[in-house]
């Protein structure tokens, strides 16, 4: 019969599916909770501007906003992801950040002065500097 069928497989991999599940639901229930804070950040700086400004904005506005920059936000995130795994890194850095702004040359050359003056700021930054000048002053020689 029918309900008298026993389920194939090991207990561990019964039990590593239901820990797979438990990751998954763990996941998605971050993943919600990022989308809801950021959700109401996009809508409190949105209210902000706008009675900064002494105008009105409308809720479905607001929302949809937010909803847009949620979306950005996941697909830039992505592609600095995926900038990162080019380079055989862990970790995104500034050039990716850079370089994901690449069509739009106003907002790349904004991020390209910000990071230059904070290399300019970090004392650890002035020490690498230092190092290169050297190296290209053996190179030239």
């Amino acid at each position: 019969m029918a309900t008298d069928r026993v389920l194939c497989g090991s207990s561990s991999e019964i039990e590593r599916g239901e820990e797979q599940e438990e990751q998954q639901q763990e996941h998605d229930s971050e993943a919600k909770l990022l989308h809801d804070r950021f959700r109401l950040s996009a809508i409190s700086i949105a209210e902000s501007e706008a009675s900064k400004n002494g105008m009105e904005i409308s809720k479905v506005l607001v929302s949809c906003i937010a909803d847009l920059a949620y979306k950005f936000t996941e697909g830039l995130a992505k592609d600095l992801q995926l900038f990162a795994q080019h380079a055989n890194r862990k970790c995104v850095n500034m050039e990716d950040v850079i370089l994901s702004a690449h069509r739009n040359e106003h907002v790349s050359s904004y991020l390209r002065t910000f990071s230059n003056d904070l290399k300019a700021r970090d004392p650890s930054s002035e020490r690498k500097r230092k190092k290169e000048a050297k190296k290209n002053d053996k190179a030239t020689i």
